[in-house]
């Protein structure tokens, strides 16, 4: 979840090990809720810290240069179709991304994921409705679907 909400492997480790850190440092809290959540929603704030940071700190002229090497999501997906939902995905809006994300790979219920972002359930529902159109209507005009 996070190298896909980061787009960086390096950047994905360093969540996965802050995550790691937090939970074995904190002290103990109840939470009502699974701990899968839990662990989704300290990545999820980690992942959002990170991209602002990256933001932050982009050349002035704002083009980085691409890459030679596929992105984490590239490597990852095995075959074509995947590959172009992948690119799909990433072209969405953030606050749509994230959420179609964490819905598809997290297989987090929409009220975990309102709980994770902070956000009502019926925005959770919208975002999500959005960002599948979007997905759908550029996958139909790559010819994918």
């Amino acid at each position: 979840m996070a190298a896909l909400m980061t787009g960086s492997t390096d950047a994905a480790h360093d969540i996965v090990q802050e995550t790691f850190l937090r939970i074995h440092s904190a002290v103990k809290e109840e939470y009502h809720g699974s701990f899968r959540a839990y662990l989704s929603t300290i990545v999820y704030r980690l992942a959002l810290k990170e991209n602002i940071v990256r933001r932050r700190n982009r050349p002035i002229t704002g083009i980085e240069p691409e890459s030679p090497d596929p992105s984490p999501l590239e490597m990852a997906l095995a075959d074509e179709r995947q590959r172009e939902v992948a690119g799909v995905l990433r072209s969405l809006p953030e606050h749509h991304r994230d959420i179609l994300i964490m819905r598809l790979y997290g297989e987090h219920s929409y009220e975990e994921i309102a709980e994770m972002t902070g956000v009502s359930l019926g925005t959770v529902k919208s975002r999500i409705f959005y960002a599948v159109k979007a997905t759908r209507k550029e996958l139909k005009k790559r010819g994918v679907l």
